[in-house]
């Protein structure tokens, strides 16, 4: 095991906006800056949030809103100061951590 560490997910709508851009891709570059770890961002097939609205990425009824979720890790050292600013910036949606264990990671290991 390599260690403790924390995983931050944040569950947004693809067309929420952030200063211009798509605020999924405004906070990868963001998290990027600030030296976070890891970042990967996951576009849902079908889902709906806190307003029960389904958006769907079936053919027949095409959404241009269909569920986004970050997943952010690294240590809660790094992640933890970031929240509040996080929240701040998803006015809708869900944002949630959970300590996790890495047991491997992409780089090789002496």
């Amino acid at each position: 095991m390599l260690g403790k560490a924390k995983l931050l997910k944040v569950y947004l709508g693809e067309s929420e906006r952030y200063k211009n851009k798509p605020l999924y891709q405004y906070l990868v570059h963001w998290l990027k800056e600030k030296g976070i770890g890891g970042v990967t961002v996951n576009r849902g097939i079908e889902g709906y949030g806190a307003d029960k609205v389904l958006h769907t990425a079936r053919f027949l009824e095409l959404s241009s809103d269909l569920p986004m979720i970050l997943e952010i890790v690294d240590v809660a050292e790094k992640i933890d100061p970031l929240i509040p600013e996080i929240c701040a910036m998803v006015p809708k949606g869900l944002v949630f951590g959970i300590d996790i264990n890495v047991y491997k990671h992409g780089k090789e290991q002496p």
